[in-house]
């Protein structure tokens, strides 16, 4: 392993802390906030209206109490569901240990479908910088749409075309090299991130695609291949690895000088790095 950075790797929300409040509610991301996470990432899917809401599912089954696809939805029939009470229910459909979150109806805008512009709003009002990690799921009906109406709303908030990739507190994340073509064409200045779940044959030589300077790779990439993530590094990429909850897995992420570790636990990955 090559020595760790002086800088720590930043700390990214995976869906908010997701291990303590339903993921991708308002609820798992001001919780993030508050345990101190330095970005928040999100996943997001185009409802049948138009609206980019903050999904990982293609199908809402799991993280509600509806049933459908989302893009096959529109945003008053997602906001009619429950995302939150799930998560303190077992499979069996008893009671499970209550997390550090409280849910209750009064709770009813924490615990609902989350928009795009919702969270981007969140983070506006935050009284820190906190950036955010947007993922754009594919494949989809709503094809390059996805990343139209995500530029659209990015350039509401004044988002779209930072002056320079380091300045910028957005990214694009996506395991589609055809969507972060589509962003950097529109953008050339907002940084994009290509997830990986394995090493692709074409690119083992720390070659990403062209115009994306960040490379996601998985934890398991990272410990079966540290050469790889070492081989990225020494190309000129930053290397964001997803999803890191383990301490051992944080030690080797730090080692390999990883510039974001994306985890569902930020506020115990903060006090492993000493912040």
């Amino acid at each position: 392993m090559t020595p760790a950075r002086q800088r720590p790797p930043q700390v990214v929300a995976h869906r908010g802390a997701s291990e303590d409040a339903p993921e991708h509610t308002l609820a798992a991301y001001r919780k993030a906030i508050e345990d101190g996470a330095d970005a928040l990432e999100c996943d997001v899917r185009l409802t049948a209206d138009g609206h980019l809401v903050c999904v990982h599912d293609r199908r809402v089954n799991r993280t509600s109490n509806g049933r459908g696809a989302v893009s096959a939805l529109e945003l008053s029939d997602l906001s009619a569901l429950d995302f939150g009470s799930w998560k303190t229910r077992d499979p069996l459909g008893g009671r499970i240990e209550e997390p550090d979150w409280e849910y209750g109806p009064e709770d009813r805008e924490a615990t609902s479908v989350l928009t795009l512009e919702r969270l981007l709003e969140l983070v506006a009002d935050a009284d820190r910088r906190v950036e955010l990690a947007i993922e754009t799921k594919h494949p989809t009906r709503w094809a390059g749409q996805v990343e139209e109406r995500l530029l659209l709303l990015l350039k509401r908030f004044g988002l779209d075309a930072p002056r320079s990739s380091e300045e910028s507190p957005v990214r694009v994340m996506s395991f589609s090299a055809r969507s972060l073509h589509r962003v950097h064409a529109a953008s050339p200045t907002l940084p994009t991130v290509h997830l990986m779940q394995f090493v692709s044959p074409r690119l083992r030589d720390g070659r990403l695609p062209e115009g994306v300077p960040i490379a996601g790779p998985s934890i398991r990439i990272v410990r079966s291949h540290p050469a790889y993530i070492e081989r990225l590094k020494r190309s000129g990429h930053q290397v964001h690895v997803w999803t890191v909850n383990d301490p051992w897995d944080v030690d080797a992420c730090v080692g390999l000088g990883v510039d974001a570790i994306i985890t569902n636990r930020p506020r115990a990955v903060l006090d492993q790095l000493g912040r």
